[in-house]
């Protein structure tokens, strides 16, 4: 089988009746040297698509428990190259497509042709960069745009329609529809608002429309997920996954994409 794109992978999964899934990792946390038996695991576990964060001492979007992997990855002297590295050495095992998630500040520091070029060749699939809004795109077009990756776009509960429209038009692999206003991190309740929200984006949208932040119970996939193509969930994966809790993680997976075809 060829290597998917983004939009592939969860086109796949929703026409097989599933949901997509996509856990959120963070790099080198505890140990780049578990990177691999994290994709691995994830992957056979039934994930559509892998979201990797690279690990930034400011990282404005996120909640504290991403916020404390990141620190730990740090402390454990992960950086970018590294990252891509590892990437690119262990990249022909995993078949589902990545999503580097990161901030503006590390990329300028690395260089952002290099960045993008060596992003690549390690088999990375699209980017998601919180901070940079879409009317600075143009700060990464010119580099991103000599390779095939996407650049997914995020979307709140708060932007007004006319500007729903202009990310959704701008947004590749898929749109992130943010589904509560402030950081990530695990809530107990799903906002009323989601339901109208993620209706307007699938209509303005011609990628898959997926929702995020706040989801951590499976209940809350299930309903989540039914109201678009699928969910991305982050701070509950990065706590159980530290917490060496891998069922746990599985019950969530299966929660979306259902255990008939899912090879665990």
């Amino acid at each position: 089988m060829g290597k998917q794109t983004i939009k592939q992978a969860i086109e796949n999964t929703v026409n097989e009746g599933n949901k997509a899934f996509v856990p959120y990792i963070m790099a080198g946390d505890p140990s780049l040297d578990d990177l691999k038996s994290q994709l691995l695991f994830l992957q056979e576990a039934g994930a559509t698509v892998i979201e990797l964060g690279l690990p930034f001492s400011d990282p404005v979007a996120d909640g504290p428990t991403i916020q404390d992997a990141g620190i730990r990855a740090l402390e454990n002297g992960t950086t970018v190259k590294k990252v891509l590295a590892e990437l690119k050495a262990i990249r022909s095992e995993i078949h589902v497509p990545i999503v580097l998630m990161t901030y503006i500040n590390p990329l300028f520091k690395y260089g952002l042709t290099t960045f993008f070029t060596d992003s690549e060749e390690a088999g990375v699939d699209g980017v998601i960069i919180p901070d940079v809004p879409l009317e600075q795109r143009s700060l990464i077009e010119e580099h991103m745009n000599q390779t095939d990756i996407a650049l997914i776009q995020l979307v709140t509960l708060t932007s007004p329609e006319e500007r729903v429209k202009r990310l959704a038009k701008a947004s590749e692999g898929f749109l992130y529809a943010v589904t509560v206003t402030g950081i990530t991190g695990a809530r107990s309740a799903v906002s009323e608002k989601l339901e109208s929200f993620i209706y307007t984006l699938k209509k303005h949208s011609s990628v898959p429309v997926l929702a995020g932040f706040g989801i951590s119970t499976p209940d809350q996939v299930k309903e989540i997920a039914s109201l678009g193509d699928g969910v991305i969930v982050g701070s509950r994966i990065v706590d159980l996954l530290h917490q060496k809790k891998k069922e746990e993680i599985k019950e969530l997976i299966q929660a979306a994409v259902g255990t008939e075809n899912t090879a665990i």
